[in-house]
């Protein structure tokens, strides 16, 4: 389950933000299914690296978790920002994705503006003032990407590691820049959903389902893109209020039921 909630996908969210904390999909899914949680990287109490993060990374993680389990096929659920690995998971590995549960994916011209300003606003502060205050200004305030773009994409492992925060403040500042602007180029490249390109999902045998949100960053025209681009998609035409506690657990369980 690649976790919602952006730059902070910890396993919390899952039942603690917006609309997963209305659907209260883990009160019934374990009751069926083994769920397999994580941090993504750089997020919680996972690890990461200073890289050009690609949606390549983020499948390795969810792969590697998967054979380090000896789990050969699974069911992929993304929330939010994970719609866009789970997505990547089943071009990558198409032999190990048995469906997709892409809820509320991220995407729009909003969420693409609003995405890249974020990462401007990071850079813009390492411009100013350099690497260290960086790691001050995280070790003080202790806030993620998300919710202070100027501790920038690594703030929740400068939080967590101090031995990573230490090698982060020493990094040189100009390399560092091209790294962050090339990650954010990756990550945020289109105004539909994020993760892979249309003609790898066109090619896909597997079945998904899709559920959509309608917010700044969750436009339903990115859920309506990866119907469209899924050959075995269900979309969900359900209205966020619809969304529920009692509807959504049933739909997902209905879905996972059909494909199993």
């Amino acid at each position: 389950m690649y976790s919602p909630g952006g730059f902070d996908a910890t396993v919390e969210k899952w039942s603690s933000l917006g609309v997963y904390a209305r659907i209260k999909m883990l009160d019934h899914l374990p009751k069926k299914y083994t769920c397999i949680l994580f941090d993504r990287r750089e997020s919680g109490q996972s690890g990461g690296r200073v890289e050009h993060v690609t949606w390549a990374h983020y499948v390795a993680q969810g792969k590697g978790l998967l054979d380090h389990l000896k789990i050969k096929r699974a069911h992929l659920m993304g929330g939010c920002m994970g719609c866009c690995p789970a997505v990547a998971f089943g071009v990558a590995h198409p032999e190990a994705t048995l469906s997709m549960i892409l809820w509320w994916p991220v995407g729009g011209a909003k969420y693409r503006i609003k995405g890249q300003q974020r990462f401007a606003e990071h850079l813009a502060f390492v411009q100013q003032h350099g690497l260290e205050q960086v790691v001050a200004l995280v070790t003080k305030d202790g806030k993620p990407f998300g919710a202070d773009p100027r501790g920038g994409p690594w703030a929740s492992v400068i939080k967590s590691d101090r031995a990573f925060a230490d090698s982060y403040a020493k990094l040189d500042a100009e390399k560092y820049k091209l790294i962050v602007a090339s990650t954010a180029h990756t990550l945020l490249d289109r105004d539909t959903a994020p993760g892979a390109e249309p003609e790898d999902l066109l090619r896909l045998d597997i079945p998904a389902l899709v559920v959509p949100g309608r917010d700044d960053s969750h436009a339903t025209s990115a859920a309506r893109y990866l119907e469209e681009c899924l050959p075995r998609s269900e979309y969900w035409d359900v209205p966020v209020a619809g969304q529920t506690g009692e509807t959504a657990p049933a739909r997902v369980l209905q879905f996972l039921d059909s494909v199993t």
